[in-house]
């Protein structure tokens, strides 16, 4: 209760903090509403519709995670540069972000484009399942690269905490893209019928519209007495140090290529999940497939605090304020708990009338309904564990200690579960879905126990 009268009583802590929670919540609720959206429209076409784009985007999940990783490891050094005012350094982190970004998307979408059935074929063994599934790979590896560059720059936007811009671009992706879904996959006004291929073509066309306008605004915005692009444009001033040293790539790698790693390796493991679930019919896939897109519409808010307590923690820490980073974690994570407990009962309470907004069968709808009533009693679990690993550890840089609680997780626990209940006992999905979920209370312990010895309460930007 002190904790909660401390939290309640510091306006600066709660101002700085909701000033960048709430837009990061606006963009991520928009993506997922429209990710909800799309789950929706493609539902329309079918179960095999559904499980096939659902394993589809696999790939692409995948793909994410790696520039999650990429912007969450850059965000942890530009946040701290930030906290110290080292533009050049910012500078540094951007290219290198792009570079990595970039290539990495490449690696994902070459086969994505070339052997799309063979790539579904990894998932799951239903030909139908496999053939809608390449209609719609086939398209969507385009828009990777153009994802890896929109997050290169909003990991550093936020890190400088300039969080609204991303919001607009969001808005206007989202418009485009909902637009020529309901154009491109029914064939409406006067546009070829498509099906789960105008999906596909619908998302690249935001996309593009995305990265074009965030890269025209950026470089247009007012930010104080110059441009935004300023501040963070990658031509740099040849008689100043190089804009990639030794030095600083030595730093980057000890900081960010365990985050990249850590987010690769643990997408890696959940998609071995995805194995699992391809191979227990389509009813099973479909169910998870739209259980993970009401996770990510439930969970926005609770990621919003996680992003912007990283940002916040990573700019006091920069800054040299540690006792004021240690105090001001120890409120996320009394906050996080007491909000994490209210969204599980809402999530637990809106189950039924969730669920019946999918056009699925009987069966399909009460595998989701039990599927969403496990993930309601996980929600404060995963969000502490996101609080501890994705926002504290990884803000002071211990990203090792991060890179080995999250991935011997998935690979010593999660696979085998789900392996064990979806394979070999053959249970069904909401029981499967629930084993893996174990995983969680072992990372819980973990994080907790290293966030206890303050391995991650120092300024890495000396």
């Amino acid at each position: 209760m002190n904790r909660i009268k401390i939290i309640l009583q510091d306006k600066e802590f709660l101002k700085k903090t909701f000033s960048i929670t709430i837009p990061i919540v606006l963009q991520n609720l928009l993506n997922n509403i429209v990710n909800l959206v799309d789950t929706l429209m493609i539902g329309k076409l079918g179960e095999t519709s559904i499980a096939a784009v659902g394993l589809a985007n696999k790939l692409f999940f995948v793909f994410s995670l790696l520039m999650f990783g990429v912007s969450s490891g850059s965000g942890v050094l530009s946040s701290q540069y930030w906290g110290k005012r080292e533009l050049l350094n910012i500078k540094r982190v951007l290219r290198v972000s792009l570079l990595i970004g970039v290539c990495g998307s490449m690696i994902f979408a070459i086969p994505g484009f070339f052997v799309p059935e063979f790539v579904m074929g990894i998932f799951t063994p239903l030909r139908g399942t496999i053939q809608e599934g390449a209609k719609y790979l086939v398209i969507i590896v385009f828009s990777y690269p153009l994802t890896a560059v929109t997050l290169s720059y909003v990991s550093v936007l936020r890190s400088m905490n300039y969080v609204k811009l991303p919001v607009f671009i969001t808005s206007i992706s989202i418009l485009v893209n909902v637009f020529f879904n309901y154009c491109l996959i029914y064939g409406n006004l006067g546009f070829p019928n498509m099906g789960v291929a105008g999906a596909a073509l619908a998302t690249l066309i935001a996309r593009i519209v995305e990265s074009t306008t965030l890269l025209i605004l950026i470089y247009s915005h007012k930010a104080g007495d110059g441009k935004l692009g300023d501040f963070i444009h990658l031509k740099y001033d040849k008689t100043k140090e190089h804009l990639l040293n030794k030095n600083f790539i030595y730093k980057y790698i000890n900081t960010a290529l365990p985050v990249i790693i850590n987010e690769f390796m643990w997408g890696f493991g959940v998609t071995m999940y995805s194995l699992v679930y391809g191979r227990m019919g389509d009813a099973a896939t479909a169910a998870i497939t739209i259980t993970n897109t009401v996770e990510q519409v439930a969970l926005v808010f609770f990621f919003g605090i996680c992003n912007a307590s990283a940002v916040l923690l990573g700019n006091e820490l920069g800054a040299n304020e540690l006792d004021k980073a240690e105090e001001h974690a120890k409120n996320y994570v009394v906050m996080m708990f007491i909000l994490s407990i209210i969204g599980a009962i809402a999530v637990f309470a809106v189950r039924n009338p969730v669920a019946a907004l999918f056009d699925v069968s009987d069966e399909v709808l009460e595998y989701v309904k039990l599927c969403i009533t496990v993930f309601a009693l996980y929600i404060p679990v995963r969000m502490l564990n996101s609080l501890f690993i994705v926002a504290i550890l990884r803000s002071g840089g211990d990203t090792k200690a991060a890179l080995f609680l999250d991935v011997s997780s998935v690979y010593l626990i999660g696979i085998p579960m789900a392996v064990i209940g979806g394979l070999v006992l053959k249970l069904p999905i909401y029981v499967v879905y629930a084993m893996v979920m174990i995983e969680e209370i072992y990372k819980l312990i973990g994080s907790y126990i290293r966030y206890r010895k303050k391995k991650w309460l120092k300024n890495i930007a000396i």
